[in-house]
């Protein structure tokens, strides 16, 4: 049934995947351009090592390039997590596959595999802690039936977290097997060693694992503090995430942004926190183990963070995530009123905003979050009156999740199945994130699905009730639905970026240069192997000053200091798009314009509101770029030369391109 399941969600988002694009019907350049923004980036290394004369020659030019940064010489097996990619196209070359499969799709196909995986692991999962197959069924069925807000893979196929959630939730398998308090000591073994794989795997192919470490941390220590797990197994799992994060620093070149990560610096303070309540924080009244509760978290969090600073980042030298922090302090309003233009530009986006209440909605119309809200509820109710009842008793043994025959009161739920206290206590930690930045509710939306089925299974008084709503739920309302998307057929159509693409290829040289907006430069370097100033990838300080240079090609500084930045970094040709020049998707103030004005103080909070009036009347801000694009548009379109195009490509010339050599196409 696990099978089964899994392999029916690999079949949807695949079947999906065809339907919006036929995928398999068009053109190798419109494959390449569905892989948008830093998708994109990443699929190029793997068609650049699959197209390399030589397998050395590929790694060779992956650990020396100089064409993502122009000007500059990188590591990309150290800068981004792309051995996924490695892996692929060795894979395709050693195993010749080259006459019965393109490489674009073994390389998706790939993808929804681990899909199919993940999806086993959730119904594992579930069937772990209710001990009912139907219950794995359902929790596959609220996976499946909400995939709007439970997987976006067919959208973003070489996104990082594609590659990553599946290894993320086969370990989540793996620890409600190791949290067994009955655990034969040779299916121990082998779990411990799976966990190590999968903690690695997932560490290699996600830059932000660590914050997802960083979390699961957290909750293990929850477990640790409140005596509902061992403290030895949480410190097994410790170490396997420490090791895992060093083994991927190793392979990453040495990575100052792993070695600085919080995971690392939370990880030894916890230990030393947990080891100072069994030595001296023993006595078991009430109030004592309040108290020592209040304190060990505060001590665990001033830990991490004195570690972290006075420590490792004196140590070890580097600012690559301060744009983080930065973004977490305007998020919550730490930032003093500053505009730190790294962190507008993830506060401007919907993405990581709040989670919106359109969520909650859908959720409910398949049972799923009502039917987990209600299990939560009850999981941590249960929870908070175990943990009384144990920290109430005088007997020395219930420490550390040692079960004693006094504590027989304690409810059975969680003094025998401990594995559902660390599901409750991950749960509400990871729903906090989804709330917050719902860029991250696919962290929460899986747990949601096996939360909501394994509680409704695991009381007898339902089961009955269980059937018929896995039949409401299947045929009369998510079924439907699903079947009506199948039927849904569209297919790929950009023409402005195809014609801008094959023209590239085909009227530039191979050493041309290319700036604009991030997005659109990693689809430059994939479909015309050009070299590009400017990429998605943000998690470097050095690339990230480079960014908000270049972005001054909109923002209101005189064509001189622009040309001037420009030729600094070799740029021969620019790509300005319609769609910020007219931008509309955020308002004022969030702009890519308005950021760039702003960081140059040439916008202030007055200059926003008469902005607003200004917005209203449809006026274009007088741009020098911008306003140059609506002057070329104007004369074509009266001259009836050719329609109005989503983007236009300058040429950078002497002395500078807005008196002379000016082109558009």
């Amino acid at each position: 049934m696990a099978y089964y399941s899994g392999s029916t969600h690999g079949w949807l988002v695949m079947t999906l995947h065809e339907n919006y694009l036929w995928f398999s019907n068009i053109k190798e350049v419109e494959r390449e351009i569905s892989f948008r923004t830093e998708t994109g980036l990443y699929y190029s290394y793997y068609k650049q090592l699959v197209n390399a004369p030589t397998i050395a020659q590929g790694l060779y030019e992956l650990v020396h390039d100089n064409i993502t940064e122009h000007g500059k010489t990188i590591n990309i097996l150290e800068r981004f997590n792309i051995y996924q990619e490695v892996v692929m196209a060795l894979m395709y070359r050693i195993l010749s596959l080259q006459k019965t499969v393109e490489p674009v799709f073994f390389y998706i196909h790939a993808v929804f595999g681990l899909h199919a995986v993940l999806v086993m692991s959730l119904y594992g999962t579930t069937w772990l802690l209710s001990g009912s197959w139907l219950a794995g069924i359902l929790s596959a069925a609220f996976y499946i039936f909400n995939k709007a807000d439970t997987t976006r893979v067919e959208f973003t196929i070489a996104l990082r977290e594609s590659w990553a959630f599946p290894f993320w939730y086969l370990q989540m398998f793996l620890l409600t097997v190791f949290f067994h308090p009955n655990l034969h000591r040779n299916l121990k073994v082998v779990t411990v060693v799976l966990l190590c794989i999968c903690t690695f795997c997932f560490t290699l192919t996600w830059q932000f694992a660590q914050f997802a470490l960083l979390l699961q941390a957290m909750a293990l220590f929850g477990c640790a503090v409140l005596d509902v797990i061992p403290a030895q197994k949480i410190r097994q799992v410790w170490l396997i995430q420490a090791g895992s994060l060093l083994a991927v620093c190793v392979c990453q070149f040495f990575n100052k942004m792993v070695l600085c990560s919080l995971v690392l610096s939370f990880i030894p303070s916890a230990m030393l926190v947990i080891a100072f309540k069994e030595q001296f924080l023993t006595r078991r009244s009430l109030p004592w183990q309040l108290t020592g509760l209040v304190l060990n978290v505060v001590l665990v969090m001033i830990s991490m963070l004195m570690f972290n600073k006075y420590v490792i980042k004196t140590i070890i030298v580097t600012d690559a995530d301060q744009h983080i922090f930065h973004f977490l302090m305007g998020k919550f309003g730490l930032s003093g009123g500053q505009r730190d233009f790294d962190a507008q530009l993830y506060l401007c986006e919907t993405a990581f905003g709040v989670l919106p209440l359109d969520t909650f909605v859908r959720l409910s119309k398949h049972l799923v979050f009502p039917l987990y809200a209600v299990i939560q509820l009850c999981l941590l109710l249960v929870l908070m009156l175990s943990v009384l009842q144990n920290w109430s008793t005088e007997d020395p043994a219930a420490c550390n999740g040692v079960q004693s025959p006094s504590l027989s009161s304690v409810p059975p739920l969680l003094s025998q199945r401990p594995q559902l206290a660390y599901h409750a206590i991950s749960a509400a930690v990871f729903g906090c994130l989804a709330v917050s930045t719902m860029r991250f509710k696919y962290l929460w939306t899986p747990h949601m699905c096996v939360l909501a089925a394994a509680g409704v299974a695991d009381f007898e008084a339902w089961k009955i009730l269980l059937k018929k709503l896995h039949v409401d739920l299947s045929e009369g309302k998510a079924l439907p639905s699903t079947l009506e998307e199948l039927k849904l057929l569209k297919e790929f159509h950009d023409p402005d970026t195809v014609q801008l693409m094959e023209w590239i290829k085909k009227e530039t040289p191979t050493t041309a240069v290319f700036t604009g907006s991030m997005q659109l430069m990693a689809g430059v370097k994939l479909c015309t192997e050009r070299p590009i100033t400017n990429h998605p990838h943000y998690e470097d300080r050095d690339l990230r000053n480079r960014t908000k240079q270049l972005y001054q090609i909109y923002g209101r500084r005189h064509p001189q200091e622009v040309h001037a930045i420009l030729k600094a970094h070799g740029t021969g040709y620019i790509i300005v798009e319609n769609s910020i020049c007219y931008e509309r998707g955020h308002g004022v103030g969030c702009r890519l314009r308005d950021l760039v004005d702003m960081s140059n103080n040439h916008l202030t909070n007055t200059d926003l509101q008469e902005l607003f009036a200004i917005c209203k009347q449809e006026k274009l801000l007088k741009l020098f770029l911008c306003g140059l694009i609506v002057m070329l548009q104007k004369n074509s379109l009266l001259n009836k030369k050719r329609e109005r195009m989503s983007t236009h490509l300058l040429r950078v010339s002497c002395p500078h391109p807005f008196t002379k050599g000016v082109t558009s196409s």
